[in-house]
């Protein structure tokens, strides 16, 4: 698991963190959600024992980030955005490389190499050098770094943001199955559609400090308030909805279609029904209204402007 309380970094005269608090039980995925500059991966790196935080403490898989960093380096695999590698080594010469690291065996290594590189769609490109590969190859190559140890953490930054969509999704579905293997995962990203995709929580980050947190149906209720429900009828609206205006609020009227609100859907549609069918309009459709994880970011990040 992880777990920060009131987590900060000062770098000389600026703030890049302050008073961050994050509890991921183990199994859990975050997603770390904010604009540039907010302070994300300040948060990964001090979280990874690479930076030492300025105030508060973090703990990862039982470690303290600070006195206990070998044993966090040792628990986790990270991914960072532009993830470091040795350009002129192969690729499963640089995966062999790390491996020794961790005390795995070439031999383990190779295997696990080629598997991920063919599960990956890079097959053949094992052995040619690293500085051959486009900015997403060498993305896939840091994604099965970070995953060759079997970590029980994963701290992943930006992990698809140079890939096309066939790649991405590789790499979403095998981040699915780190979660699904009851791995701890942080992932930072800008992809809204694939934090709402793959995340149990969300926590979303402004200028070092974290906004909004919980899970996507909690941060809709927090932050977009009631439902909202769209009903079509068979008739153009004129001043009929006027009559409504005891069992819904309504929001928007355009022609044909109401979106309203109420807090009580279960008690209230079957009323809005029979009211509409008493003033000579029949139902057509009546649904919810989606609503977005981009809604919701969007809500909170212009709230603090």
């Amino acid at each position: 698991m992880i777990e920060t309380e009131n987590l900060g970094k000062v770098f000389d005269t600026f703030t890049a963190v302050q008073n961050l608090t994050l509890n991921v039980p183990a199994g859990q995925l975050l997603a770390l959600l904010g604009p540039n500059g907010a302070g994300k991966t300040t948060t990964v790196r001090m979280i990874g024992a690479i930076l030492k935080p300025t105030t508060g403490y973090a703990r990862v898989n039982g470690y303290d980030v600070v006195t206990q960093a070998d044993g966090v380096r040792r628990s986790i695999g990270m991914l960072t955005e532009q993830p470091g590698l040795y350009t002129r080594m192969s690729g499963l010469e640089y995966l062999e490389f790390y491996g020794r690291l961790y005390g795995i065996p070439d031999k383990e290594t190779r295997a696990k190499g080629k598997a991920m590189f063919e599960r990956f769609y890079m097959a053949g490109a094992e052995d040619k050098r690293l500085g051959t590969y486009s900015k997403g190859m060498r993305q896939k190559v840091g994604l099965i770094r970070s995953m060759l140890h079997n970590p029980a953490v994963l701290l992943l930054d930006e992990p698809t943001s140079a890939m096309d969509p066939h790649s991405a999704k590789l790499v979403r579905d095998a981040i699915l199955e780190l979660r699904n293997d009851r791995r701890t995962v942080i992932l930072c990203t800008h992809n809204l559609a694939e934090a709402e995709l793959l995340a149990d929580k969300i926590a979303i980050i402004k200028q070092g400090q974290i906004v909004a947190q919980g899970t996507f149906t909690e941060l809709k209720q927090q932050l977009l308030g009631r439902p909202q429900l769209e009903v079509r009828v068979d008739k153009p609206l004129n001043g009929q909805v006027k009559e409504l205006d005891h069992l819904v609020t309504v929001e928007s009227v355009a022609n044909d279609t109401i979106r309203y609100r109420t807090d009580n859907p279960d008690l209230t549609n079957p009323q809005l029904v029979r009211c509409l069918h008493k003033l000579g309009l029949g139902v057509i459709s009546l649904q919810p209204v989606s609503q977005s994880l981009e809604q919701v970011y969007l809500r909170v990040i212009e709230e603090m402007e």
